[in-house]
């Protein structure tokens, strides 16, 4: 270990002690456009061993009784398009919408048979960071438990999983999180990638030690991907979950971007399989929960891997297109959320 990198140190105005939405939000769904529908079927139902339904205009993902956990509809982006917010409680999303409406970012009400699709009554969606499309939300629509090869899925009050995404403008992305969603910092990782030093932090709404990771490069910002993020992270009720859909995606042809490995700073043990729409899922077991909030300490890792998580399908095509997409991203401004530093 050692001491946390400028990124990761740098001063962010005190929150108040109260109100607080620490604890009372949770990652609630994801929404991915695609063309793909019987390759990601495939995908979801035969290698993750997920519940899938097919939906009008689509497919709806279940691991848990929210009728909508990733919703994949007909689309050209084969990207994530909007992540859901799931507010625990009313006075939550009254918090949240005000600190939205302070800091003047403009936020639409939606009901009816679009919220549906959702799997929710009615959601208050905003742009978020990178113009990613944020939902708030906090009647998700239920059904009976669903029918899946996985034997089943963390989730509960720690809400769907965890993503990754890579930003030109961590301050910004940092700020907004820790600001309108009360984020704390779990830790740090710095690691290597193609010759550049990336920096990431892991920020966490609730007990699971992250729920979001964000990375960037050291110097020079860049983002080598075509994604809005990098991974989605599914956690799977046990180890077997785990290692039975590594061995059905390898099966079926899925390639896989990283094998199995642990992960220093939560402890997960877990896999990266490329979906059909390009960014990863990371299916892991048994990470460390943050649950004594006075005696947490964040720390400092080098290297995002304890052992293994080695690339099982990375070409020098691949890598060429990661440095080609870097370079081209300098001549583009990312979007930021209007969160006054």
């Amino acid at each position: 270990m050692r001491a946390p990198t400028p990124l990761a140190a740098m001063p962010v105005p005190d929150l108040p002690a109260a109100p607080n939405l620490f604890g009372r939000i949770s990652l609630g769904h994801v929404v991915v456009e695609s063309r793909q529908r019987a390759e990601w079927q495939r995908f979801a139902g035969e290698g993750l061993g997920l519940h899938v339904d097919a939906v009008d205009g689509g497919l709806a993902l279940r691991i848990d009784e929210h009728a909508r956990r990733i919703i994949v509809r007909d689309g050209a982006a084969e990207d994530v398009t909007a992540i859901g917010w799931q507010l625990h409680d009313d006075d939550a999303l009254r918090l949240a919408l005000g600190r939205l409406r302070v800091a003047r970012i403009d936020v639409r009400e939606v009901g009816g048979d679009e919220a549906a699709a959702r799997g929710a009554e009615r959601l208050w969606v905003f742009d978020g960071p990178k113009r990613l499309r944020f939902e708030l939300f906090t009647r998700p629509l239920l059904a009976k438990p669903p029918a899946m090869l996985a034997s089943g899925f963390v989730t509960g009050a720690m809400g769907l999983g965890h993503f990754a995404m890579t930003t030109r403008e961590p301050e910004a992305v940092l700020r907004f999180f820790r600001q309108v969603f009360d984020a704390r910092l779990s830790d740090t990782i710095e690691d290597k990638l193609n010759g550049v030093t990336l920096e990431l932090s892991f920020l966490r709404v609730n007990e699971r030690h992250h729920t979001m990771a964000i990375a960037a490069t050291r110097g020079k910002r860049m983002n080598p991907l075509r994604t809005g993020i990098h991974h989605l992270n599914l956690q799977a009720r046990s180890l077997d979950d785990v290692t039975e859909a590594y061995r059905r995606m390898r099966g079926l042809g899925f390639a896989i971007s990283n094998g199995i490995g642990q992960h220093p700073n939560d402890r997960e043990l877990s896999f990266y399989v490329a979906s059909p729409s390009g960014f990863d899922i990371e299916l892991g077991w048994n990470p460390i929960l943050v649950t004594d909030e006075a005696g947490w300490q964040p720390g400092h890792y080098q290297g995002i891997s304890l052992w293994g998580h080695f690339p099982e399908s990375l070409t020098l095509g691949d890598k060429l297109g990661q440095m080609g997409r870097g370079i081209a991203s300098l001549t583009r401004k990312e979007y930021t959320v209007g969160v006054a530093a």
